[in-house]
């Protein structure tokens, strides 16, 4: 069960941060609305909720996820892999020293969290465009050291590994099907989303309740289908940057 959540408001000017896609014009006030309303979905979950404030020069700061991996022993402060984004790291390791031990990516490694998917004592490592293999080996070196494993993910393509996979509980993914094939997932359960709706594989699941991005109904029948407790929450200005409910806290 996750205890605490640490998020960061969005900057007035987080339309500037880093994207691959067009989904037309950010809004700021409508991303102030759909990120309070995830503030609010995750404390009534049960987490308290640590909001920092927004770091103006650095857009893309609200994505809390990449700067840092937090297992129950350890909090890792990761080496974003976009230039850009490596002075949000010093803000993030300061709130995180009141709850963790903090160890570090250091170059030539590059270490996204997004790229990091923890399966109870297990990490699968995604190897994108913004994690290498020497930062995945270093965080692996340093888990293994707190009793985890972990395996490395080669991607294909997409941004990170959690844009495209994610564990939903009860021995399930919900991934896309650029992911069905690998065999290092075999072992689970999948829940397949269709190309249209590959923005839903970003789900979180958070003490028994699956959040889920609104407008996706293909994907939203599968999960009731199967039983899972959903809570949509509509994160369409995330969306237009690249993002989706996971970059947007760190559950711990």
């Amino acid at each position: 069960m996750f205890k605490n959540a640490i998020t960061r408001k969005p900057g007035p000017n987080f339309a500037n941060g880093l994207t691959s896609i067009n989904l037309g014009e950010p809004s700021f006030e409508l991303i102030l609305q759909q990120h309070n309303a995830y503030l609010r979905t995750l404390r009534s979950l049960g987490l308290q909720v640590d909001l920092l404030e927004a770091l103006p020069e650095y857009p893309d700061a609200y994505f809390v996820e990449d700067v840092a991996v937090v297992t129950h022993d350890i909090a890792v402060i990761t080496l974003p892999g976009a230039p850009s984004r490596e002075g949000e790291t010093e803000t993030i390791a300061s709130a995180l020293a009141k709850y963790r031990d903090l160890a570090w990516i250091r170059p030539p490694g590059t270490l996204d969290g997004g790229d990091v998917m923890m399966v109870g004592n297990h990490c699968y490592i995604g190897i994108s465009e913004r994690t290498n293999r020497a930062g995945a080996a270093q965080l692996g070196e340093i888990l293994e050291k707190y009793g985890m494993t972990w395996t490395p993910v080669p991607l294909a393509g997409g941004l990170h590994l959690k844009s495209d996979v994610n564990f939903i509980g009860r021995n399930t993914l919900l991934l896309s099907k650029a992911m069905v094939e690998l065999e290092v997932f075999s072992q689970y359960d999948r829940i397949v989303v269709e190309e249209e709706e590959a923005q839903a594989a970003n789900s979180l699941l958070v003490n028994g309740r699956l959040l889920t991005p609104k407008g996706f109904p293909r994907t939203k029948t599968l999960l009731l289908e199967r039983g899972f407790d959903i809570i949509e929450l509509d994160t369409s200005e995330v969306q237009k940057m690249d993002g989706g409910l996971s970059c947007m806290s760190l559950r711990f």
